[in-house]
């Protein structure tokens, strides 16, 4: 139960231009540490970000820049999970990163608002899962639009969530991909495009992915590759989400990729892939 929740607010649309940064470290199951920072975005500052943070040029006009303050932010999310609410503070630090480029380290990103509306989804699972909501829901008071602030109420959402459904991080991290009602959680497959790159290939995925296991599905299709549920002999590809590879060598390997590693014992063969590595082989990213 050690990770961190990162929260940013923006000057502008372009989700680089962070003027305030926030980390919440938590170690144990418990917030240990909440700290944040102005910065300066080196950007214009329009009125609508303004009128919901407060944050204007004033404020930030001797704050440092995001490439300054980036070692301190490394430092300080150590952790190999980030949580945030929504994707929106991932794309902006990758964004920001970009801008000043700067090396973004191989992360686990688990998306509060997508585990309340699995953990409460008789009231989030559509609507209403905004972090001033959930918060308010569950008693949990916070000053919404501060960076530091708002990373410490999506921390405390992560450890309620935790608590109620008796699942730990990561069970989470592995819960998120799946549909919020398991009720729909058929069999994904798919047929692959037969003009894509990866035409006849027949691939499966196994562990919690970065991106939504069914999105994952129509990019491997449109690659070209049949999309099957479960390894078989006619597999020769496995995808193993990124956070599993850590796994490679101990014995707490997913059903799948053991009857992959089965089948290559026996000739077959099957090449296993870590997620980062599919999604350059398909043209993600």
């Amino acid at each position: 139960m050690d990770f961190v929740a990162i929260d940013v607010e923006t000057a502008n649309p372009d989700l680089a231009s962070i003027c305030q940064i926030g980390v919440a470290s938590v170690q144990s199951g418990k917030i240990v540490d909440q700290w944040s920072s102005f910065i300066n975005p080196e950007d214009f500052f329009d009125p609508i970000n303004t009128a919901i943070h407060g944050i204007d040029e004033e404020q930030v006009r001797d704050a440092p820049a995001f490439a300054n303050i980036y070692s301190e932010y490394q430092a300080r999310t150590s952790a190999p999970v980030i949580v945030s609410h929504t994707g929106f503070d991932r794309v902006a630090i990758a964004m920001a990163s970009e801008k000043y480029q700067l090396s973004v380290g191989e992360k686990i990103w688990l998306d509060s608002a997508r585990v309340a509306r699995r953990a409460w989804p008789d009231k989030y699972a559509v609507r209403g899962y905004g972090l001033a909501n959930v918060a308010a829901d569950l008693g949990i008071t916070f000053k919404h639009h501060d960076a530091g602030e708002d990373a410490r109420a999506a921390a405390e959402i992560i450890l309620r969530a935790c608590e109620m459904a008796a699942l730990n991080l990561d069970e989470w991290i592995a819960r998120v991909q799946r549909p919020i009602s398991l009720e729909n959680a058929a069999p994904i497959r798919r047929q692959g495009n037969t003009e894509g790159v990866l035409f006849g290939e027949c691939l499966c995925f196994t562990g919690a992915l970065d991106i939504p296991r069914r999105e994952a599905a129509d990019l491997a299709a449109m690659a070209g590759c049949n999309v099957e549920s479960g390894v078989t002999k006619k597999t020769t590809i496995l995808v193993v989400g990124d956070q599993d590879v850590q796994k490679l060598a101990g014995h707490d390997k997913s059903s799948k990729h053991r009857k992959a590693e089965a089948l290559i014992e026996k000739g077959h063969a099957i090449r296993i892939l870590r997620e980062t590595d599919f999604k350059k082989l398909v043209s993600f990213d």
